[in-house]
């Protein structure tokens, strides 16, 4: 793994205000300051430049880490190019290898907070104050963005939402409670939920296990309304016979309560 790092100082911008926030401008910008967003990537370079622009505009001060996950292609020096640190990985770890990098990165440097974005432009940086404000007021180690909570009009195909749903009664009945969107990696993690995950991370299906790996370390895990949109470029990892061995696989591991770091 290899790291570089964009000089510059962030600026003075104001983070505007809206109609369902309860921090002021300055209390998010000071959040911001000692937030870690990271963003991992594999062959993103269509949409990570915009990605990187995107978190830059709506989260003034905080740091931008892109995980280039072993891509063949140039998204590796677009996200330089567009002001991120960027960690290379060698080979490909996958979804789970590359946001744990990036958790322990976040450790290793002292941020308080962490954001995960997904590269493909799907998550909108300007709904982090959302997850934020939930960190900050001491009401969750981790929270998560769902686009089921009756913000925005995102669309699933039929097949895929109903195998979300499927995940969604296991996870709330593993981990004692309701959850909408547990394949959303659109996150907020404080200082505990970073050091836990560094040390004990899903690799495969991360998004899903966390959640029941968090639970059987006493975290707390919650939702808040966020708006998604659909992906800028590509397609979905777990496509075809592969969202079939995904639904497997997740399943029996949520059944048998055998799932990324925690084993009952």
């Amino acid at each position: 793994m290899g790291a570089e790092r964009q000089p510059g100082a962030p600026g003075c911008v104001t983070v505007p205000m809206c109609e369902y926030c309860t921090m002021t401008s300055e209390e998010l910008e000071t959040a911001y300051a000692s937030t870690c967003v990271v963003v991992p990537a594999f062959n993103e370079g269509r949409s990570i430049a915009s990605v990187v622009h995107s978190i830059k505009e709506h989260m003034p001060g905080a740091t931008v880490v892109v995980v280039n996950d072993g891509s063949h292609d140039d998204t590796a020096q677009r996200a330089r190019e567009a002001g991120a640190t960027v960690l290379n990985l060698v080979i490909n770890l996958g979804i789970g290898g590359a946001v744990q990098t990036g958790f322990k990165f976040a450790l290793e440097r002292g941020f308080t907070f962490v954001i995960q974005i997904d590269g493909d432009g799907q998550h909108d940086p300007s709904e982090s104050r959302h997850l934020i404000e939930k960190l900050v007021d001491g009401g969750a180690d981790i929270v998560i963005g769902s686009r089921w909570l009756g913000r925005g009009d995102y669309v699933a195909a039929r097949n895929r939402r109903y195998g979300m749903k499927i995940l969604e009664s296991i996870v709330s009945w593993r981990a004692g409670s309701r959850f909408t969107d547990t394949t959303s990696g659109f996150r907020a993690l404080n200082r505990r939920a970073i050091a836990l995950f560094s040390e004990h991370y899903p690799r495969d299906y991360p998004e899903v296990e966390s959640i029941v790996v968090a639970h059987h370390y006493g975290l707390t895990v919650v939702e808040v309304p966020v708006l998604m949109k659909q992906r800028e470029h590509g397609e979905s990892s777990i496509r075809g016979l592969k969202s079939l061995y995904f639904m497997v696989r997740i399943t029996m591991g949520l059944m048998l309560g055998v799932v990324g770091g925690e084993s009952q």
